[in-house]
């Protein structure tokens, strides 16, 4: 028996050290294999994946040169990109703020005191046109300990008018100023953006004035990027319109006298948190280090601590299958307090149904619940600090930002850039980029792209306020698919049954099993249902199967391309002599040209496919 050494846990100390070089030689042979003949730097350009913003993501990260960002310090000390605060969220968490919609300060109180009383730490209302009525927030606010519950405003143009109804509910109360935590959320830019109305903003610098002098836990703006999100924003132009948002806020401040370092901290930055977790975190990590230099740059470097409010992402909610929604903001969140986030709001899962219902709102707060106290995320602050990948698209990702921040400050600021057009172009081509991808399934969306599940019962919810309009549209993952979903659904409800197609499998299931299962899915993001025989289809019973399927006149061939030489064309021939009027093959484009219509394949525009065949299939629009 070999007697190991006692010499620790230097493990391999006796091997020799591996280089870049070395790996690359192997994915050259990897990649060999699959018929890519590259090598060096191309074999793992091979590999990385482009972003938006022109950022790519390699499939390994190390400590050469190239990845190595600037020195990002200790939390609490600029450049702040490992937390705002020396302590991070170490002692108590990241403050978990449910949003409440909803007009009726009754039911607006009662879920307040029952979100309080399960979990949640602050309060976010909507007040004014889309909410609650400024007159009635002390109803909605009603047993509220204020002095224990920070709260968080929106009331857009009707700003002023809620921000001195929650300041004089204060001082009704009796709330100590030292005591009292809120964010007002005065943003005139953000509205603008939202509904193309342009706000006076003297009333909104003088409430900053006040809460500076009087209300020392009292943030008078929001800097809210949500709506450069929702519009279909990348992350690089959120966090550029946030800081051009910001410094004009600073601008309006200091020009009405109040001293920079207090301007400072007048703002808190609201942001989006989205599925793609590490993205997320390096967002709100490149965030603080961009606002540290707008602070640097002012002189105040010790104010440039950013108060960050994160949102998991409305843009990538979906209305069929919310269920999976819990998966998507589970994973936000968990980025968003990785990220060093200040304070976290999980959207419930059925929020673009309309009001969400207490089971969705308990799930939405228990959601940090399970993250804070079972996965102890907030023990270590900034627990992503240190990672080669995280710390290079941290960097990257704040030189894309910072690039575009200088394009907007060249045209003039903020207002000036949105009144031009010149965001709502921006932010439009960027989303049309994203379409592209998520038609032709790119970028998957569970459960309405993929998997999804035409038998499920429709969730119904309460119609909730209508949102504010008039400015930068708001986007959706699922809008196209939920337009042809849309469809179906009619045709369902006028006919008693979806359109169907006709999946023609050839051979054993060995040979059609993946390719139908491919057509199947495809086909059902579009809400059309897909019929086969349990029997391998051939010409002898292509017509008789067909027949049986109550199929609207569409076929689509499934088997491995040596089948398809052999069986394609007699099946086709059969198919269409029984009423079929478009033959799919499901494959690589050519395969059969002279015996098949047209192509299912990865990569594919799906929406246009499926938009396609509703047509032929008569589907009204």
């Amino acid at each position: 028996m070999t007697v190991l050494p006692d010499d620790g846990l230097s493990l391999a100390a006796e091997f020799p050290d591996a280089t870049h070089e070395q790996w690359q030689r192997l994915v050259e042979g990897v990649l060999r294999k699959s018929g890519k003949e590259v090598t060096g730097e191309a074999a793992e350009a091979a590999l990385s994946t482009k972003l938006e913003d022109g950022l790519i993501t390699r499939p390994l990260y190390t400590a050469r040169p190239d990845a190595d960002g600037p020195d990002t310090g200790f939390p609490g000390f600029a450049p702040f990109v490992r937390g705002g605060t020396p302590e991070g969220g170490s002692a108590s968490g990241w403050d978990v703020r449910q949003r409440i919609a909803g007009s009726d300060p009754v039911r607006v109180n009662e879920a307040a005191l029952a979100d309080l009383e399960n979990g949640t730490t602050s309060l976010w209302l909507t007040v004014g046109r889309q909410g609650v009525p400024a007159g009635a927030l002390g109803r909605a606010l009603q047993d509220v300990y204020l002095d224990l519950a920070p709260v968080t405003l929106d009331a857009g143009a009707e700003y002023a008018d809620a921000a001195r109804a929650l300041l004089a509910l204060y001082a009704e109360r009796e709330v100590a100023p030292e005591a009292a935590r809120a964010a007002l959320g005065i943003d005139p830019l953000g509205h603008e953006a939202r509904t193309g109305e342009a706000l006076d903003t003297a009333p909104a610098v003088e409430i900053a004035r006040e809460a500076a002098a009087s209300w020392p836990g009292v943030r008078a703006l929001t800097v809210d990027a949500l709506p450069y999100h929702e519009a279909g924003g990348s992350a690089a132009e959120e966090l550029g319109l946030s800081l051009a948002t910001g410094v004009a806020y600073l601008r309006a401040l200091t020009g009405a006298g109040l001293a920079a370092e207090a301007a400072f901290g007048q703002l808190e930055f609201r942001y989006s948190a989205t599925a793609d977790q590490f993205l997320t975190i390096a967002k709100l990590r490149a965030a603080r280090r961009l606002w540290a230099r707008i602070a640097e740059a002012c002189g105040t470097p010790e104010a440039g601590a950013q108060r960050q409010h994160a949102v998991t992402s409305p843009v990538m909610m979906t209305r069929r299958d919310p269920w999976v929604n819990m998966l998507r903001t589970t994973v936000a969140c968990m980025a968003a307090g990785v990220g060093g986030a200040d304070s976290v709001t999980v959207l419930p899962f059925d929020s673009e149904l309309g009001l969400p219902d207490a089971f969705a709102r308990r799930i939405a707060r228990n959601t940090s619940t399970v993250l804070l106290e079972e996965s102890h995320l907030a023990r270590v602050i900034d627990p992503a600090g240190g990672s080669y990948y995280v710390e290079q698209l941290t960097d990257e990702l704040a030189h894309a930002a910072w690039e575009f921040f200088q394009t907007v400050e060249r045209a003039g600021g903020l207002a000036a850039a949105l009144r031009s057009g010149l965001v709502a172009e921006r932010l439009a081509a960027t989303w049309a980029a994203r379409s592209k991808k998520l038609a032709t399934r790119r970028e998957p969306v569970t459960g309405v792209s993929e998997f999804p599940l035409l038998s499920e019962k429709p969730l119904v919810r309460e119609a909730a306020p209508a949102a504010p309009s008039g400015g930068l549209p708001r986007v959706r993952r699922d809008e196209a698919y939920e337009a042809l979903r849309a469809r179906s659904d009619a045709h369902l409800e006028a006919t008693g049954g979806r359109p169907r197609i006709f999946l023609a499998a050839l051979g054993p299931a060995s040979a059609h099993t993946a390719r139908a299962t491919f057509a199947s899915n495809l086909f059902q993001a579009g809400g059309i249902e897909p019929v086969h025989d349990p029997v391998s289809v051939d010409a002898a019973n292509a017509a008789e199967a067909y027949a049986a399927s109550g199929a609207a006149g569409v076929a689509v061939l499934c088997s491995s391309d040596a089948l398809y030489e052999e069986r394609a064309a007699a099946v086709a021939a059969a198919l269409r002599g029984a009423g079929a009027t478009t033959v799919f093959l499901a494959g690589k484009p050519g395969t059969c040209a002279d015996a098949v219509d047209e192509y299912v394949f990865a990569g594919c525009d799906a929406v246009a496919v499926l938009s396609s065949v509703l047509d032929r299939m008569g589907v009204a629009q």
